[in-house]
């Protein structure tokens, strides 16, 4: 008779000690999609995403309408500004052009519409400018997030350099952070004042002013309270429906709010979006002009322009 042959012994397979069941990285994951999706305000954004479906066109009409919005210049390197961190970024109706203030080392840079620099000025006497708007009639205000500042400087086509001290200056007072103070600015000519917006945690003020380089009164609470955002950049004002823009680099988001501080619209900054091709790195000013176009600065260098669409 044969003699049957013995099967290899198979070793029994021993579970990790670490090892988790299926529904176990189930909830993980739901719990990981959950977290991100709450520390980016996707839910938020869902709700708006809903309602800006419900607008009708006459009331898109009325509004900036940012979803119509693509990218016509995206991410051009501002020459010789690598290591400058460029803060905000103002249109002036006057000049047709862009000042942009750099944040480490502290200057003043005049743009063209399409990114090119032509003129850089220093700020002296400045610790950290962060924010600029333009007021008209050569009129910049310009906020120190270090200082908890706001000046009002003059600047014309001979201006090479500006002295803090030449300008009149305001106390914006403490901040909930410190270190996280008044970081933007926009005039609002409709209304005749200054918005400022604290970083974090984000909240809006206004200051009265005529249009000169002198402020009214105190600054005030602003109305809206909708800021549900990780971070506040910048703010501009469109001057054709005096709708506010509002730039999170941390939400990676730039959203209209209405006159009484109600959301209207929004456009997301990531990669693949309104004709963006990468995320922008760090969206730190926005500014519009009479037209509608849309400027963005990112830190450290980069230059965006965005044209409607429809």
């Amino acid at each position: 008779m044969a003699k049957t042959q013995a099967l290899p012994r198979v070793k029994p397979v021993r579970r990790s000690r670490f090892a988790l069941p299926w529904y176990a990285w189930s909830l993980l994951a739901m719990a990981a999609a959950y977290g991100l999706a709450f520390t980016m305000h996707w839910d938020d954004r869902g709700l708006l995403w809903l309602s800006e479906h419900f607008q009708s066109p006459a009331q898109r009409q009325k509004s900036v309408w940012l979803p119509d919005y693509r990218a016509v210049i995206d991410a051009k390197p501002l020459p010789g500004m690598e290591e400058d961190e460029a803060s905000d970024v103002t249109y002036d109706p006057q000049t047709k052009t862009l000042f942009a203030v750099m944040g480490k080392h502290a200057f003043l840079a005049e743009l063209s519409l399409q990114g090119d620099v032509l003129r850089k000025m220093p700020l002296v006497g400045w610790d950290n400018p962060e924010g600029v708007t333009s007021m008209g009639n050569g009129l910049l205000a310009i906020t120190d997030e270090r200082s908890h500042t706001l000046s009002i400087i003059r600047v014309d086509t001979d201006t090479r350099e500006l002295n803090i001290a030449d300008f009149p200056r305001y106390d914006l007072g403490p901040s909930k952070n410190q270190n996280k103070g008044f970081e933007a600015v926009a005039w609002d000519p409709g209304n005749q004042q200054l918005v400022l917006g604290e970083e974090r945690p984000p909240a809006l003020f206004t200051w009265k002013s005529d249009g000169s380089q002198l402020l009214k009164g105190d600054k005030q609470i602003h109305v809206s309270s909708e800021l549900d955002l990780r971070n506040l950049s910048a703010l501009a004002i469109d001057p054709r429906t005096g709708h506010m823009l509002v730039l999170s680099s941390d939400s990676h988001l730039l959203l209209e709010l209405d006159e009484k501080g109600e959301q209207v619209s929004f456009m997301t900054l990531l990669g693949g979006f309104n004709g963006l091709k990468d995320t922008i790195p760090r969206a730190e000013g926005v500014t519009v002009d009479e037209a509608g176009n849309v400027y963005m600065v990112s830190e450290p260098n980069l230059f965006y322009r965005f044209e409607k669409q429809r």
